[in-house]
């Protein structure tokens, strides 16, 4: 039994042959990752160790449609059971740009904690303008934070 494949044909087999092992590779545009929060840093160790831990891939939890990693089991497991506790105010955004109703980026290594609560800033300054009356300015991005949220989750 002879078999006669045009060149066209050919060159047409092969290149399916070539890419057929990568279909089950390709993911669909809507099978996107779930993002990673506060750049992967520890929430719980900024109120057990008092300074900012990289977290690590082998302590993840996904909570409030994020990642959250931790350098610890035992502290993965003390979010897991009250994520609000030790989650950042505002969704992870700097709270003094939320002052303003701003959604700027923070960064994990400027933050502090006022009344049990854990608060990022996007810089040093950020955070000194914030902490100049931090009553006054959590009042003021509680508010901002209320009509923001329902936006940011749509």
């Amino acid at each position: 039994m002879n078999i006669t494949v045009s060149r066209r044909n050919a060159l047409l087999l092969t290149a399916v042959a070539t890419f057929l092992p990568l279909v089950g590779v390709i993911q669909p545009a809507d099978a996107q990752e779930v993002p990673l929060a506060i750049k992967g840093y520890d929430p719980v160790a900024y109120f057990t160790d008092g300074k900012p831990v990289p977290g690590t891939a082998e302590f993840e939890f996904e909570w409030d449609d994020r990642r959250w990693r931790f350098a610890s089991a035992e502290h993965r497991d003390l979010f897991a059971a009250d994520p609000v506790t030790y989650a950042p105010q505002y969704g992870g955004y700097c709270a003094s740009g939320m002052v303003n109703g701003a959604t700027a980026s923070a960064n994990p290594e400027n933050w502090r904690i006022v009344d049990g609560k854990l608060y990022m800033y996007s810089s040093q300054g950020a955070m000194a303008w914030w902490g100049q009356d931090a009553a006054k300015s959590i009042e003021k991005a509680d508010a901002q934070w209320e009509l923001l949220k329902a936006d940011l989750t749509e």
